[in-house]
């Protein structure tokens, strides 16, 4: 019995652990459960004879015994069987397509285009706030222009230098602030470009599909490649991937804030695109040998 117990014992263990396997490994179990199986019979017919040479033994309550140990053990054994986590197996049915080189592709190509999509969202970021920082620089220079009358500094100097009595000290400071008029021109010209060209409502749109494609596919890497190969290689690619997705959510929290005009939500909001875009590059860098051992190891489609 205590044999038994042992054979049981080992293959509840084997069993338990062959939830951590892939599939192509279930034969060699099931060969392991007849194995067993076998030795459990054995066993069995071992258990029929024991040692009794002076006959001291009931017959008939050592067979009826027997006959109940061996019951026990097939019962138990049958049930270590239907215990094989064969559902629960890491690399889980044919994924067909989706499993050969181009579902396998499918995640670097999407996140190498994520990479230069994030590069343009930032760009029309900057053009935001460029045009804040514009409008800025505008008033802090209109403070140096002197008071004058007109709709232009070159009105103001025309009609005091046509006066019956010309004021030579005031055409002379309006004259000096004509370098600051040019200045607040060009920026007054830049600015209406900027504003022009919509970057805000490009940037919010860009910002959504960005948090939108980029985690959709951050995550479908680490599926392919569990669907593919039955387990997870942890390493600074997996673990840069996730901290870009937690600085992805971060930024889109500080949106609302922003739109209430926190200085301290659109500080946070760039500082977690800006270190987004470094582990983003460092994807790119750790990702080429991993994407040259993909096409190694796949074949299409």
């Amino acid at each position: 019995m205590a044999k038994s117990l042992l054979i049981i014992s080992a293959l509840l263990s084997i069993n338990a652990g062959n939830a951590f396997t892939s599939p192509a490994n279930n034969q060699a179990f099931m060969k392991t459960n007849l194995i067993t199986i076998n030795a459990l019979k054995d066993n069995s017919e071992d258990m029929k004879t024991i040692f009794d040479p002076l006959h001291l033994t009931n017959d008939k309550y050592s067979t009826q015994k027997n006959s109940l140990n061996y019951k026990v053990t097939l019962a138990s054994t049958l049930v270590a069987l239907a215990c094989n986590p064969s559902v629960s197996n890491a690399a889980g049915p044919d994924w067909g397509i989706f499993e050969g080189r181009t579902g396998s592709l499918l995640h670097p190509t999407m996140m190498a285009g994520m990479f230069l999509f994030s590069l343009s969202t930032g760009i029309l970021g900057f053009q935001i706030r460029r045009t804040r920082e514009i409008g800025e620089e505008i008033s802090a220079k209109k403070k140096f222009l002197p008071k004058f009358e007109g709709s232009s500094l070159s009105d103001a100097i025309a009609t005091a230098e046509s006066a019956e009595s010309p004021d030579a000290s005031l055409i002379k400071l309006l004259k000096d602030a004509l370098p600051i008029q040019s200045e607040i021109d060009e920026l007054t010209k830049e600015r209406k470009e900027l504003v022009a060209s919509g970057p805000r409502d490009k940037h919010f749109g860009q910002g959504v599909m960005l948090a939108f494609l980029g985690t959709s596919f951050a995550i479908e890497g680490p599926l392919n490649t569990y669907a593919r190969a039955g387990k997870l290689f942890p390493g600074p690619h997996l673990y840069a991937g996730a901290g870009l997705v937690v600085l992805w959510s971060l930024a889109a929290a500080c949106v609302p804030a922003m739109q209430k005009g926190s200085d301290t939500a659109r500080s946070i909001h760039i500082g977690a695109n800006a270190l987004g875009m470094g582990l983003f590059g460092w994807q790119v860098v750790s990702g080429w040998p991993i994407l040259l051992k993909v096409i190694e190891k796949t074949q299409w489609p």
